[in-house]
């Protein structure tokens, strides 16, 4: 179990030489969408996933610095036969992207804020923190967003969003996995 603390953001731009990143192939249903519960194949690697929002948004008037969200999500493993027998149940549209691992952008913190907590600046330097650029498949094909996951809530309002990123969309629902799988297309 952890708490999920993330910012999300559209795309303008990709980056240069995306290829040269490393990526997962993700396929994903879901089961139920109040709560989230949704089982996914990312590789060869299968699991279910349990969502539930543990606070709620704020005023959404601040340009995503006061709506992040923290979700607690629960993962369990599932092996290839239990996943094909799950997924067939999932409701509404199959999830399916392709993610991108980018380091974080290198002036995503100010140094005043890496004095304060040297170990999100040592994170950062080690690479341990990266963008997730999701880039999906039909029936979102042209749809694009980056996500970056944080250690805490302090992290994720001092973070400026990487110059390639577009609109900050945190805590906006319509660009949620899970809400784009229960829309009718």
């Amino acid at each position: 179990m952890g708490i999920e603390i993330e910012r999300k953001f559209t795309v303008k731009q990709l980056p240069k030489d995306l290829e040269r990143y490393p990526y997962h192939v993700i396929e994903q249903g879901y089961l139920n969408v109040h709560p989230a519960v949704r089982v996914r194949r990312e590789d060869n690697i299968y699991y279910m996933t349990y969502k539930e929002s543990s606070m709620e948004n704020e005023d959404p008037s601040q340009d995503g610095q006061s709506r992040l969200i923290g979700k607690v999500e629960y993962n369990m493993p599932l092996d290839k036969e239990s996943y094909d027998h799950l997924v067939l149940k999932a409701d509404g549209n199959m999830i399916r992207k392709k993610r991108y691992l980018i380091p974080l952008n290198s002036d995503g913190f100010d140094e005043a804020f890496f004095a304060g907590d040297p170990g999100i600046k040592k994170a950062v330097e080690e690479g341990k923190i990266k963008i997730e650029l999701d880039i999906f498949d039909a029936p979102f094909e042209g749809t694009i967003l980056a996500e970056v996951e944080f250690p805490s809530e302090e992290a994720a309002r001092a973070y400026k969003p990487a110059k390639w990123f577009f609109e900050d969309v945190t805590g906006d629902v319509k660009y949620s996995n899970s809400h784009m799988s229960s829309v009718k297309l």
